[in-house]
């Protein structure tokens, strides 16, 4: 009599498998797009930071290898796909008409590997950073 028992919760087992399957598939599909959007979310928020720092110490960029904020920016992340756009925003002192804050802004569009309801198959990922301008040192 035990190995009907047997036979008989093993089919239960496998029943109750193919029924959970789904949803635990589901499951990791959806932990798996969460994970990557922090990752590129970071991403994005080290480029706007970069390219705020490169922008408002001109020392920086004088020593830096880089020409644009968007090479200061982009060399934070390399090999990003799709390539983020950033874009720079200065505020100048109407007084003296030199810069007081620059604000980077960087964005790219992140799309999600699945393809069910209640998930949205594209995000955008922007990330603003703003920093006050370093003051030139005067000898």
């Amino acid at each position: 009599m035990r190995p009907r028992t047997r036979n008989r919760r093993k089919g239960a087992a496998i029943v109750e498998f193919a029924v959970l399957l789904p949803f635990l598939l589901y499951l990791c599909i959806i932990a798996t797009d969460w994970a990557r959007l922090l990752y590129f979310s970071q991403c994005v928020n080290d480029c706007a930071r970069s390219g705020a720092l490169w922008a408002s110490d001109e020392e920086l960029r004088m020593r830096s290898r880089y020409t644009t904020v968007q090479a200061a920016s982009l060399a934070e992340s390399p090999g990003l796909s799709p390539t983020p756009t950033v874009t720079q925003a200065t505020v100048v002192d109407p007084g003296n008409n030199k810069p007081v804050w620059v604000a980077v802004t960087v964005s790219m569009q992140f799309d999600t590997i699945s393809n069910f309801p209640g998930v949205p198959k594209t995000q955008t990922i922007t990330r603003t950073v703003r920093a006050k301008v370093a003051p030139l040192e005067s000898l």
